[in-house]
């Protein structure tokens, strides 16, 4: 078995977290968004989700959101209150001539998977691969991340032909390049139902909304000894600069970003602001705004164009509805106000305590992996630098519950740097009732929002 297998064995995280160095790859991803509660969807205790099946009829109730890597994201546009502010997440399926099955099987995960996750005995009888990933929200990320925050969502089923219809319906307003990688899967016979948080639930008639999506990335540089002199760049480098670095080289942006996630994560509101600033302006697929649900800024797929002055102007006039300040600073005062509430909110500190779970950095824990597979290290067998070689015979000689640790910490806190926040605002109104979110007055402005801050997990599965 070849190192580049490690995470095919496992539940994994996303691509953009693996490092691209021959010893380690990741497998593609799988997205749920960390709700409130489970009341979110189930407003009577008559209602059973699993009774519901969507079938071609409801099809023209569903448009394109946007999408990832595995999943396409549909929202509700119908009128039945049962899906009012509700998305669905359909899995996707490669181009590539390979024969796409249902999801169902004997034993969903591997001998090496049901090994690693052991003491999760939900997770390791499943013979559903969805259910699978719903238990990992349940049982791995939730005691990690608030509660009041996570939930892992609900299936629902759906024929054939609903997902046959969709994938008709949605195929000139995906980008190109998504549609020549993947397509609808038709062979699954449920989707992911979950709550649009690029709203707030039963607003007001004539109430304006806006959103931001934010993919914070890294927040920290790894630290391990066991990373190797040629390697040693990425303990004073981020690995969204290096990304960026490469990603010019291919021709996949077209200039680099200014962003740096350190600041993001530094606590320090200036550093913040500017953290956000740059998003703004090179916002690639990192940062995305919406109006009632609506992209306002960024691209529904792939990378967005940076924000030049005629973007920056179609913004500052969409803001008029949500933002009270003349022309030319509502984009400032807008973006001032996003800063404002990821610094009040703290919501990255326990993002980034999760993430630093990944003391070992992927150069320690592949040589855990080896000993949990019970095969020689082909690592070691290519090292040439005798002092991390013995650092590492360390990690060889270390229990299988060490090893098990290891691997999972690594795996949870990759998991958690492909995070993505949405955070949504609405003005408060003096004639509102009294609110049960959070608040921020805006100097600039001198208005009022209620927020709300929401997460989303990225995590994948073979």
């Amino acid at each position: 078995m070849e190192a580049a297998t490690i995470t095919q064995l496992f539940i994994t995280p996303y691509t953009f977290l693996s490092y691209d160095e021959p010893v380690f790859h990741l497998s593609p991803t799988a997205k749920l968004w960390l709700l409130p509660s489970l009341s979110t969807f189930n407003t009577s205790k008559s209602i059973c989700w699993m009774e519901i099946v969507l079938d071609q009829k409801d099809s023209a109730d569903w448009t394109y959101r946007g999408e990832g890597a595995v999943n396409l994201v549909l929202a509700y546009t119908g009128s039945s209150p049962l899906f009012f502010g509700k998305v669905i997440r359909i899995q996707k399926a490669a181009r590539n001539g390979s024969h796409c099955t249902s999801v169902r099987s004997v034993v969903a995960l591997s001998a090496h998977e049901r090994l690693l996750w052991r003491d999760l005995g939900d997770l390791v009888s499943c013979t559903d691969r969805d259910v699978v990933c719903q238990m990992y929200v349940q049982h791995v990320m939730i005691p990690l991340l608030d509660s009041k925050h996570v939930d892992a969502g609900v299936h629902i089923l759906v024929t054939r032909e609903f997902l046959e219809t969709i994938e008709k319906n949605i195929l000139s307003q995906r980008p190109a390049w998504r549609v020549s990688a993947g397509r609808v899967n038709i062979h699954c016979d449920s989707v992911l139902l979950q709550s649009d948080h690029s709203i707030f639930p039963q607003g007001g008639e004539g109430e304006f909304c806006i959103s931001v999506e934010i993919k914070p990335k890294w927040g920290c540089l790894p630290t391990s000894r066991f990373i190797s002199k040629r390697n040693a760049i990425k303990k004073s480098v981020t690995r969204f600069r290096m990304l960026q670095a490469w990603k010019l080289q291919k021709g996949e942006i077209s200039e680099l970003s200014d962003y740096d996630p350190l600041d993001l994560f530094s606590g320090s509101q200036d550093r913040i602001y500017k953290a956000i600033k740059d998003l703004f302006s090179t916002p690639q697929n990192n940062f995305r705004v919406f109006l009632n649900g609506s992209l306002i800024l960024g691209t529904e797929g792939g990378y967005a164009v940076d924000t030049n002055l005629e973007i920056e102007e179609a913004f500052e006039d969409a803001l008029q509805s949500v933002i009270q300040r003349g022309n030319g600073f509502r984009t400032m005062s807008f973006l001032q106000l996003v800063a404002e509430a990821v610094h009040k909110s703290g919501c990255l500190n326990r993002l980034l305590d999760v993430q630093k779970l990944d003391s070992f950095d992927i150069e320690g824990a592949i040589h855990a992996y080896y000993d949990i597979i019970s095969e020689p290290c082909l690592v070691c067998r290519q090292m040439d630098d005798d002092e991390l070689l013995k650092r590492c015979a360390t990690l060889h000689s270390a229990h299988l519950d060490q090893s098990l640790e290891i691997v999972r910490n690594y795996l949870t806190a990759a998991t958690a740097k492909d995070c993505s926040l949405m955070i949504t605002f609405r003005p408060w109104h003096v004639d509102c009732p009294g609110s049960t979110y959070n608040s921020i007055f805006v100097e600039s402005t001198k208005q009022t929002f209620d927020y709300k801050v929401r997460s989303q997990v990225s995590y994948a599965y073979c």
